[in-house]
């Protein structure tokens, strides 16, 4: 295994392959990884499992109180709350998350997570393809 360090961060991980026809991941395992690693920035750590041009998979583990700051991303998001619960707030709303729970959100609209217990969630990011056109009459 290799070490992937994220720049903005400084944060690394000993990751495998991020991109393959197939991957399988024990996510209790990888959440056990995460927490006792110890790298915890504003209440939370990640670690990306799956990289490709077109979809990201992100595991996320936030403390309880931890905040992931006011962003937002050119792709298409999903939450997916695998431990604890979550609050995902936009300008226009605020959403708690518990366990099992899952959410979607449309690119490029504002928003942060703060963490209401020790949780766990899985974030898949859905990056823009190439615009086409057509060249058709």
């Amino acid at each position: 295994m290799k070490s992937e360090t994220n720049a903005q961060t400084g944060r690394g991980h000993q990751v495998g392959t991020l991109a393959a026809p197939l991957l399988k991941f024990g996510l209790d395992q990888e959440i056990q990884q995460l927490r006792s690693e110890g790298r915890w920035e504003s209440g939370h750590t990640a670690k990306t499992l799956a990289k490709y041009s077109d979809l990201r998979v992100v595991l996320v583990v936030i403390e309880s109180g931890g905040r992931i700051v006011k962003h937002r991303t050119e792709g298409r998001i999903s939450i997916h709350t695998l431990a604890g619960r979550i609050r995902f707030r936009t300008a226009e709303q605020s959403i708690d998350l518990s366990a099992g729970e899952m959410l979607t959100l449309e690119r490029n609209i504002p928003h942060d997570v703060e963490g209401l217990s020790d949780s766990a969630f899985l974030l898949t990011i859905a990056w823009p393809g190439p615009t086409t056109t057509s060249s058709g009459s």
